[in-house]
């Protein structure tokens, strides 16, 4: 295993709610990380952001370690979930707060 695959697994297995995204939460730098970031503050759980633009071996390694070309990329409880556009989806069929709901997800503070 290369080690950006052990570096994601790891941070991917260290939170409940991880997203591999362009930019911050506060600073999103793409339409669909600033799509996905609204999506979880509107599911009110508490997660972790990767920065991908900050470091180039993890922006490659993501999509390799997802099977999965873009990014965001939103994980929840080390299981791969998928991009915003599948959180969308998921969101506004409400199946998207029930699989946090299920997996017992940490709330925002």
């Amino acid at each position: 295993m290369s080690e950006a695959n052990e570096r994601i697994g790891k941070i991917v297995n260290d939170a409940d709610v991880v997203l591999f995204m362009k930019g911050t939460p506060l600073f999103p730098q793409c339409g669909f990380s600033n799509r996905a970031v609204s999506i979880l503050d509107h599911c009110n759980v508490a997660f972790e952001s990767v920065d991908v633009l900050q470091d180039q071996e993890i922006r490659q390694g993501i999509k390799t370690f997802s099977d999965w070309p873009t990014i965001p990329q939103l994980y929840v409880k080390g299981e791969f979930i998928g991009g915003s556009d599948i959180m969308m989806e998921m969101f506004e069929a409400g199946e998207l707060q029930q699989l946090l709901e299920e997996k017992q997800v940490a709330k925002a503070d």
